[in-house]
């Protein structure tokens, strides 16, 4: 994945809490990619704008006190394409920018949604987290959050190939949950939380189709140059090692659809293509799909 070295970077879709403490962990209720990554706890969906959904968050704190840093400006460092090119926070404020400027145009009265950078622990909308809760969105705040180094735990502990485009597209996903939310799609899931074909799944597989739509049509937003067959591939591997049944079984466990939450390996690549092969959100209705 290539960025246009000129392309402006707009900064104010980002705010980075990076060193700064984020309160004492407890429950979450949010809509994450990987939900519970190191402890497989079932994470469950945030409800509605008011705040109010339920969630499992780590019983574990990760111990940080908060930090004596102020909330940096990333727009000193972070001005074109070119930086994106050399940092990864730049990187994901231009992929942010992308996402945002495809559903911009696509969805009619689009409202962006601020993307966080936070390490360790982070107060939201939705309660305190920590980075253990992977990438999420919290829907009372329209909302992403984002601690960096999710990417090299995707890598180290569960094998992707890792790369730009695979943090591309837990940014895309977590922009398909604020477009269900903007929707009112999420509040068709109700209390069916878990389970192989669960709303909680079919809202997870629809976010990486949404994903896969916005890298189909990527190359025509003001901030992507290029986006090759590799890197399609790059994404579908990170989308194989989130699946709940490749998690399940490569941390020990046995394999139970009835816990699923995210959908398995096999699902999300094909949702994710689904998007991507067609370029049309209209085909990522997994909630009327009789296979999943």
């Amino acid at each position: 994945m290539r960025f246009r070295r000129g392309a402006s970077i707009d900064t104010s879709q980002v705010s980075d809490r990076r060193g700064l403490g984020g309160g004492a962990p407890i429950a979450l209720g949010g809509t994450g990619l990987v939900g519970l990554l190191i402890f497989l706890a079932v994470q469950l969906l945030g409800g509605g704008g008011g705040g109010d959904g339920t969630g499992i968050g780590s019983p574990f704190s990760l111990g940080a006190g908060p930090g004596q840093a102020t909330e940096q400006d990333l727009s000193a460092e972070c001005r074109t394409g070119a930086d994106a090119e050399q940092r990864q926070d730049c990187r994901i404020v231009a992929v942010v920018n992308s996402v945002q400027e495809y559903w911009g145009g696509t969805v009619s009265g689009y409202r962006e949604a601020d993307t966080v950078l936070f390490e360790r622990q982070v107060s939201t909308g939705c309660g305190a987290a920590t980075s253990a809760v992977g990438p999420f969105y919290c829907p009372a705040d329209a909302t992403v959050y984002l601690d960096l180094s999710f990417y090299a735990e995707l890598s180290q502990r569960f094998g992707a190939r890792g790369g730009p485009f695979a943090e591309a597209y837990v940014v895309a996903h977590e922009y398909g949950h604020h477009v269900q939310h903007l929707l009112g799609t999420d509040q068709q899931v109700g209390g069916d939380r878990a389970g192989a074909e669960s709303g909680s799944v079919r809202l997870e597989l629809q976010a990486d189709c949404y994903a896969g739509v916005w890298s189909a049509h990527a190359e025509r937003t003001s901030l992507i140059e290029d986006l090759t067959d590799d890197d399609i591939a790059v994404g579908l591997d990170a989308a194989s090692v989130i699946g709940d049944d490749y998690i399940q079984s490569h941390f020990g466990g046995g394999v139970d659809p009835e816990s699923w939450t995210h959908g398995s390996s096999e699902q999300r690549q094909r949702w994710f293509s689904v998007g991507h092969d067609t370029g049309d959100p209209r085909r990522c209705d997994t909630f009327s799909a009789a296979q999943l």
